[in-house]
């Protein structure tokens, strides 16, 4: 009995996709943690921001309530040394961010636009426990979002801006 040759099959390359919002503080690490967990097999998800902040506290609490445990994630700015030297897809996920930077950004990456807005509507929270639904609706929004979005890499290329 012979040796046989062993298989090996290429498994195609992640695409990168680095979410952006003003300081990296809020939606982009939402939707970075939700691509990274749902289909971390198809891309490799970033976050970063042109400003750089730490990432909101109450967003972290508010997602570990949920079961969704970001502790470990950080802010960057676009100077970080953790970013991809060429990401395949900018997502911007806030408009006002987009419009200011989507032609002086650093790399020259097809972009995509999807305004989750700067806590819109967080204003309106009266205490404590109406702000905590204000990030739980946030986090859902963001979460459908990515779910049904990058299911489908295919797909991306119709968003582009």
């Amino acid at each position: 009995m012979g040796w046989a040759m062993p298989v090996f099959s290429k498994k195609p390359a992640k695409l990168k996709i680095m979410f952006v919002d003003e300081m990296n503080d809020l939606q982009s690490q939402i939707a970075e943690y939700f691509l990274n967990e749902m289909y971390g097999d198809l891309y490799e998800a970033t976050s970063s921001g042109p400003k750089w902040d730490c990432i909101d506290c109450e967003l972290i609490s508010s997602m570990y309530q949920l079961g969704y445990d970001i502790r470990a994630c950080s802010a960057k700015d676009f100077k970080s040394k953790k970013l991809p030297k060429k990401p395949d897809y900018i997502v911007f996920l806030e408009k006002a961010t987009y419009d200011r930077i989507k032609d002086i950004i650093p790399w020259d990456s097809k972009q995509i636009l999807k305004d989750f807005g700067r806590k819109a509507g967080f204003e309106k929270a009266t205490d404590d426990l109406e702000l905590f639904h204000c990030y739980c609706d946030l986090v859902e929004e963001v979460r459908v979002w990515v779910r049904d979005t990058f299911k489908d890499p295919a797909s991306l290329e119709s968003l582009v801006a």
